[in-house]
């Protein structure tokens, strides 16, 4: 892909940064999530620092939807060839 060519998102066409990027898997997003829920239920005095709607969501259907729960077993799936 050129760089003078405009990315689109509708049309597929990505910029560079993304023709090598790996996706995450539920469980490798559901470690990230819930390590922020700790780090807010903490802060949890701070009104601003409430937990949304959205974010109790996002966290409970990747929870869901991972296949792999321990963070050993996400590591050796994902360094799996």
């Amino acid at each position: 892909m050129s760089g003078e060519e405009e990315e689109n998102a509708a049309e597929l066409k990505i910029g560079d940064d993304f023709l090598k990027a790996k996706c995450l898997m539920n469980c490798e997003v559901a470690l990230i999530l819930e390590h922020k829920y700790e780090q807010l239920q903490q802060m949890s005095d701070d009104p601003m620092n409430q937990v949304s709607q959205v974010f109790e969501k996002s966290l409970q259907y990747v929870k869901r939807f991972s296949r792999y729960k321990n963070p050993d077993a996400v590591r050796q799936v994902r360094e799996y060839p």
